[in-house]
């Protein structure tokens, strides 16, 4: 017979949403009991993010002894390991495990069960025949996986994706293949170049698509001059295994062509879908479609009793909004709290080199959403700073509305992704370009950069002839 529980919370993934939301409901006292079948931390741990930046941080520290001549520095010629720096990307997440650990969560009061979950009606969940949970309210965090897409001969060539390249993959590859061009499939081009491998990007739209043109066509001209051939509006349309160590891939161009090129390793990352097979969400009455578990702005689904935090949802599937939704659900599912998601000051970054960081709006999006705008603009080149570290390429653009108000910000250069946040806060608290420009920022830093945006806005209008007369008669 299954032993029967009955918490105030059941959370089902171990992901950063799941984990997360189980922490915080059992601090505030909450009985809760998690359910994972898979790997405790879920995808940001063992898959995505932390073993992709862990190689990243080895290409780019790699990369960065090719340009110490302009500071004096010599060291021969640099090499790498690849079978070292798979060690590093391992010990990385070996020291990161613990957080996410059974273990560290049944100290804090969290009964975790291995296994996988099924609704069995509105308000039951079995796990195997060894559980059955009624719980108060119950969360869904149980991600997404990549997507396949319809490759004649995918199946059956051997190819890779992010949920296995970093196990698997032993060897820098000769030539990678990467089918799609959004920020997993560059992220990767970049780290295994570097690393030293030939590397191709076929993408069937234009490479970071959903990016600001202006600043993604930086990142991609770095990757071009580095090597990294990547073709966009083409799509890949067979793949055929030629002997052991050589696969064809064809695919069509943009004007109607074909072409066929050779590679040792293919990698897929053109998408994701949400993880919801065996949850038998039609016995609890969760509505969902192709893209994730439907919610509304509370993070509940069509059963108000349960909810959906993460990449299940569909929405943004970055780690930090798994982080952002767990805290909105622990509030309302608790405390019968009415916290809503907003979206509007939720940054992300794509970690190449230059960094490309982006939060509200883009160019684009406000130009469809028929604002009224100016776009400011400052440039590393122009920075104290970024001229001492030899990063000088890049700039900051900014989105206004004619009262000064911040619709957007995108960093393309050194530290993006750390200079965002600041920005960031801006967005989220309504902090104006005219409080950024009274901001008092340490020199030399490249915080300056967008202080001197801002700063320059301001200064325009004096040259106005209006302003002009004002500022001679104080001045008399």
């Amino acid at each position: 017979m299954s032993e029967e529980l009955t918490p105030d919370m059941c959370v089902i993934g171990a992901g950063a949403g799941g984990v997360s939301v189980a922490a915080a409901a059992a601090a505030f006292g909450a009985s809760v009991v998690l359910i994972e079948h898979g790997k405790m931390g879920g995808e940001r741990l063992n898959y995505a993010c932390v073993p992709s930046k862990s190689l990243l941080a080895a290409a780019h520290r790699f990369a960065d002894l090719k340009t110490l001549a302009p500071f004096g520095i010599s060291v021969g010629k640099p090499s790498i390991d690849f079978a070292k720096a798979r060690e590093h990307m391992t010990a990385v997440i070996a020291d990161i495990a613990p957080n996410d650990s059974a273990e560290r969560l049944t100290g804090l009061g969290v009964q975790v069960i291995k296994g996988s979950a099924r609704f069995t009606d509105h308000d039951t969940v079995a796990v195997g025949s060894d559980f059955t949970i009624k719980a108060k309210s119950y969360v869904i965090a149980t991600g997404s996986s990549p997507t396949n897409p319809l490759i004649t001969g995918l199946e059956t060539v051997g190819y890779y994706t992010n949920e296995n390249i970093f196990e698997k993959l032993t060897e820098c590859p000769r030539h990678l293949v990467i089918v799609g061009g959004g920020p997993v499939g560059i992220e990767m081009a970049q780290a295994f170049r570097r690393f030293g491998a030939e590397v191709t990007v076929i993408e069937m739209r234009r490479p970071l698509a959903t990016e600001d043109q202006e600043c993604a066509d930086i990142v991609l001209s770095q990757l071009a001059s580095e090597g990294v051939s990547i073709h966009s509006g083409a799509l890949a349309a067979s793949l055929e295994r030629k002997g052991d160590a050589e696969i064809e891939v064809t695919f069509n161009t943009d004007g109607g062509g074909r072409q066929v090129i050779m590679a040792s390793h293919v990698m897929i990352a053109v998408g994701r879908w949400p993880n919801v097979d065996g949850l038998d969400l039609a016995a609890a009455s969760v509505s969902h479609n192709a893209n994730g578990i439907t919610v509304d702005a509370r993070l509940r689904t069509s059963n108000k009793k349960i909810y959906a935090v993460g990449d299940v949802t569909g929405e943004m599937r970055f780690t930090h909004v798994a982080n952002y939704h767990a805290g909105i659900v622990a509030r309302n599912a608790l405390f019968r709290a009415r916290s809503k998601v907003d979206y509007s000051a939720v940054p992300h970054v794509i970690y190449t080199e230059p960094e490309l960081a982006q939060v509200g709006l883009t160019e684009a999006e406000a130009v469809k959403q028929r604002h009224k705008f100016n776009i400011l603009r400052s440039s590393y080149f122009e920075n104290d700073r970024a001229q001492i570290e030899r990063t000088a390429r890049g700039h900051i653009k900014i989105i206004a509305d004619q009262r000064d108000n911040i619709l957007g910000v995108t960093i393309v250069g050194a530290n993006a992704g750390e200079l965002i946040t600041t920005w960031t806060l801006a967005i989220a608290q309504g902090i104006n370009l005219r409080h950024m420009a009274q901001l008092v920022v340490p020199y030399p830093t490249l915080a300056e950069i967008g202080k001197r945006a801002a700063v320059a806005h301001f200064a325009g209008r004096l040259t106005a002839s209006w302003w002009g007369s004002i500022i001679g008669l104080f001045r008399r």
